[in-house]
């Protein structure tokens, strides 16, 4: 293994510890808003099940990943990646620092693009694996917000004549379940994004070969490596996002972030089956809007909500842009010295 494989492993590994502060905290927050677990329960279960996510349901969205952008092969192509590497840690430090719920997915596939067009032009982009993001956009989104909502009135109408304390004990339980499944979720989504990246790294810098058939082998030591260090990340200052997330965007009452839980869970796990790469902040963002909005759309901070909405809006330009000047920077560097 090169000298410069090993440095651009060790930024993906930033990468992966900063997706654990901004990205995979956003499955907690929830559960955190109606108080069933403390911010540091929630967190330990947040890390336990996102270890076991990784190592679960396939790998169609590593190789979603794996194939965004063609940028050659041997060190220049390596170095690239670090530029694009470089673009998804300054995204993540100021969403971080902002506590501003970032989806790494978009910053890893727009950072990707950049350096594609900064590599080849437009030609280097798949477009077969952009739809399959925009595809996961409209799911978390659309799909999100409106059967959260549907669902949430659902259990309203079925549950209406039993008592309160009852009703709350049964979705306290039925949260715990959730929310182990939509970290569970969030491991597999995430874990094979930087699963894919990692991959894409050893194929440029020619330590492995082209997948067949949409199969991709890698090391063993990969997926124990990406659910520590992500792990690490959560525990390590997860709390400033789902802050914002779960406390300040929307009050959920128990049922209601039950429903969001399961409606954010199901869709990441059938979206991973099928390769799609889907973002657990827009999928648990959209859905627990929709939970709130359920009992009034005055029950939503629509003022934290548009907040986090021009995030994610401003992740695709701000990413792009990054990848492209940092990618285009640090390969004409390398090629001058």
């Amino acid at each position: 293994m090169s000298v410069l494989l090993i440095i651009v492993i060790g930024l993906i590994g930033v990468s992966i510890f900063l997706n654990g502060l901004t990205d995979a905290p956003n499955a907690l927050a929830a559960v955190i808003s109606t108080r069933v677990l403390s911010p540091k329960a929630a967190i330990f279960v947040g890390m336990v099940f996102n270890l076991l996510g990784i190592f679960v349901l396939g790998y169609a969205v590593a190789a979603t990943m794996a194939n965004i952008a063609s940028i050659g092969s041997g060190p220049a192509a390596l170095v690239t990646l670090a530029g694009v590497q470089l673009a998804m840690i300054v995204w993540a430090l100021l969403a971080w620092r902002y506590g501003i719920p970032t989806s790494s997915t978009h910053s890893m596939v727009s950072a990707l693009i950049g350096a594609g067009i900064g590599y080849g032009g437009l030609v280097t982009i798949n477009l077969d694996s952009i739809v399959k993001v925009v595809l996961g956009m409209v799911i978390s989104t659309l799909v999100g917000y409106g059967l959260s909502f549907a669902i949430t009135n659902i259990i309203k109408t079925t549950c209406r004549n039993m008592r309160r304390h009852a009703a709350n004990r049964i979705f306290s339980i039925g949260q715990i379940v959730s929310v182990c499944l939509i970290t569970m979720a969030n491991g597999a989504q995430d874990g094979q994004k930087f699963l894919g990246i990692i991959y894409f790294a050893l194929v440029v810098s020619e330590t492995y070969p082209l997948p067949g058939s949409g199969v991709i082998e890698f090391p063993l030591w990969v997926l124990p490596l990406i659910a520590l260090i992500m792990s690490a990340g959560i525990s390590a200052g997860g709390y400033r996002v789902i802050k914002r997330l779960g406390m300040k965007m929307v009050h959920l009452e128990k049922y209601q972030g039950f429903a969001a839980e399961m409606v954010a869970s199901i869709s990441m796990i059938a979206s991973t089956l099928f390769g799609i790469p889907l973002s657990i902040t827009h999928t648990k963002g959209a859905s627990m809007m929709g939970a709130g909005a359920a009992n009034g759309l005055n029950r939503v901070n629509w003022t934290v909500a548009k907040e986090i909405i021009m995030a994610w809006l401003i992740t695709f330009p701000v990413c792009v842009t990054l990848g492209y000047v940092f990618s285009l920077g640090l390969r004409t560097l390398w090629l001058i010295f």
